[in-house]
């Protein structure tokens, strides 16, 4: 097929891309290389044999003349980051998906599929369990109670205490600006592919991690933070005590996920997720990059956090296992793999200084009692 990938020299973006030409696909490349993410410009991971145009999602005339030479989408371009840009981040990550389903009306073209990149984050906090009141799905939590170190999520309806429970595609709740934006993604461009029969598939990608996600990102990361900090020989911050929960999946487990959907007959229409299947604290996540680097130095519980964090999620993948796709890889497979790219890429030790300077100069990072 032709195939149009939107943010191919991104992270998720390249290594799809890798796939696709292998597999005999005519791939194109739409990117506008933006900082911090691609500061030096074209990267050297760039796959062979693609078509490149460096521009902008949102121009209108360059979408267009691409989307008439192509019979698919992956729409992977979009703005992220801990930033409070929010205007920015529905118009990029929203107007961007509402104008290709626009065109594609508008021209009458024939698109076999498109498959929109969504994110965890469209869920929130996520589902739970209180035993009072059943199924809870929690807004964030006040920051009242961060400044005194109560770190869990309360029921909204009787404050007991909860039980975290894998979250399903059913589930959407998120609390900061890119969350809401990426969910905002899901129901354009799946509501908009059912009703003018365009079949569509919105993946939402729990810490997707391994070699080529960027090192310049202030906030996303928690591979690249603790990968920099034991590859420069210091121990990484634990946020809050350490205990809140993730699921983390390999990039390699993520490009079968994106190739699976694009045709299987089963995937158009609907949203997945795709992540790990395994939770995992953070300081769990941390004693695995600190063995990968041999260091005896454990991760720092020091009483920060970041406010608007959430504080547990784990993504229910049953419904993408499905279809025959699941995760293959673990966490330690993916910290090796990038802790082999990081290992000679030069100027690392300014990047952790400069993000953590970012991030407190933006009051992301407080101290409980602080």
């Amino acid at each position: 097929m032709r195939i149009l990938v939107t943010g191919g020299a991104g992270f998720i973006g390249s290594h799809t891309c890798d796939r696709l030409v292998a597999l005999g696909h005519e791939v194109t490349v739409l990117d506008a290389l933006v900082s911090p993410v691609h500061r030096d410009g074209k990267p050297n991971h760039l796959t062979p044999g693609v078509d490149f145009f460096e521009g902008d999602v949102r121009d209108r005339d360059l979408v267009r003349n691409l989307l008439r030479r192509t019979d698919a989408v992956y729409h992977f371009a979009a703005y992220q980051d801990y930033l409070p840009d929010f205007a920015k981040f529905t118009d990029v990550n929203v107007t961007s998906t509402a104008m290709i389903y626009e065109i594609i009306v508008a021209e009458k073209l024939d698109i076999s599929r498109v498959v929109v990149a969504s994110s965890q984050a469209a869920m929130g906090e996520g589902l739970y369990w209180c035993p009072e009141h059943g199924e809870q799905t929690p807004g964030m939590r006040p920051e009242s109670r961060l400044k005194v170190a109560d770190w869990d999520v309360r029921c909204p309806e009787c404050d007991g205490e909860l039980t975290m429970l894998p979250t399903p595609e059913r589930v959407s709740n998120p609390q900061n600006a890119y969350g809401m934006s990426k969910h905002g993604e899901e129901v354009v461009a799946v509501n908009l592919g059912r009703r003018y029969g365009i079949p569509t598939v919105a993946l939402r990608y729990s810490i997707v991690q391994g070699p080529r996600q960027s090192v310049y990102n202030a906030y996303s990361g928690a591979c690249r933070i603790f990968n920099l900090h034991y590859l420069l020989g210091s121990a990484p911050t634990l946020y809050e005590d350490g205990q809140a929960i993730r699921d983390y999946v390999n990039i390699h487990d993520v490009v079968d996920a994106n190739v699976l959907v694009l045709t299987h007959p089963r995937a158009a229409g609907r949203v997945f997720n795709v992540g790990g299947g395994e939770a995992y604290t953070t300081q769990q996540f941390s004693d695995v990059v600190q063995r990968q680097y041999g260091s005896s130095e454990p991760g720092v519980v020091s009483g920060e956090y970041r406010f608007g964090d959430t504080r547990h999620i784990l993504s229910d993948i049953d419904a993408l296992k499905e279809l025959g796709w699941k995760p293959q890889r673990s966490p330690a497979e993916s910290v090796a793999e990038y802790a082999e790219w990081l290992r000679d890429m030069p100027g690392l030790d300014e990047i952790l200084s400069q993000a953590n300077a970012k991030m407190r100069s933006l009051g992301v990072v407080r101290k409980a009692g602080g």
